[in-house]
């Protein structure tokens, strides 16, 4: 059993950033396969990146690509979503998430466990 806990949201004028950061519990961290998702009013929880734990390997969707860098610190069961060039689109709840599988997927269906949320709203 892995628990999530996001952190870092909030309140932000458009060209702003935010540093989101999601604790783990538990001592097998590395093992996951750790990724953030988001989810707009009236829409699906979307992939924004994840991050293997064996290589550090990263993936973003491409519609945050070179904006939203994905990183972790195994020492600190910890896993960071760097925000930057923040657009109002990119206004959502941020969830953080948790594969335990060494394959990367972006599907939802596919994690295991998930963080309460994090809001984040950009403001023109």
């Amino acid at each position: 059993q892995v628990q999530l806990v996001e952190s870092g949201g909030g309140l932000v004028q458009a060209g702003g950033s935010l540093r989101l950061s999601c604790a783990a519990s538990g001592r097998t961290f590395r093992r996951y396969i750790m990724g953030w998702f988001r989810q707009a009013p009236g829409k699906e929880r979307e992939f924004v990146a994840a991050i293997r734990g064996s290589d550090g390997r990263t993936y973003n969707a491409d519609s945050v690509k070179g904006r939203f860098p994905i990183s972790r610190d195994n020492a600190k069961n910890t896993v960071y979503l760097q925000m930057n060039s923040l657009k109002p689109e990119d206004t959502a709840v941020y969830y953080c998430a948790a594969r335990s599988s060494a394959i990367v997927t972006m599907s939802r269906y596919d994690y295991d466990y998930w963080g309460q949320g994090t809001q984040v709203t950009v403001a023109s």
